[in-house]
């Protein structure tokens, strides 16, 4: 099985636009990502995350409405493609088989 390279920050990152849907931009990634890591990152290794994965086509973004909020600037929201679907359910699976390796080669070891 070939799958597509992607590094765990990135995976997070993907995961992390799947879940915020149309929410999906910059700063609300961040904070997402802040608070379930319990961490603070920065925004360029966000945006590097995103600008790589859309080049390998598993993202697709597009700018919002412009708000007065933002002083008229327009959000670049993005969206997992099919094929980051594909992608993770093929690290998913990679990721279960091995823990379940280790449970059944490990007696006594608790996953929960």
């Amino acid at each position: 099985m070939k799958i597509t390279k992607l590094g765990e920050f990135e995976e997070l990152v993907l995961l992390t636009v799947i879940v915020l849907k149309e929410e999906a931009y910059g700063v609300a990634i961040k904070k997402e990502l802040e608070d379930r890591l319990n961490s603070t990152l920065s925004v360029g290794s966000i945006q590097s995350a995103l600008k790589r994965m859309e080049e390998k086509g598993l993202l697709k973004s597009e700018f919002g409405e412009a708000t007065n909020r933002r002083g008229g600037k327009r959000k670049r929201i993005y969206e997992a493609t099919p094929y980051a679907f594909k992608v993770i359910s093929e690290l998913k699976e990679i990721r279960v088989s091995l823990w379940d390796a280790i449970a059944s080669f490990k007696p006594g070891f608790n996953m929960g």
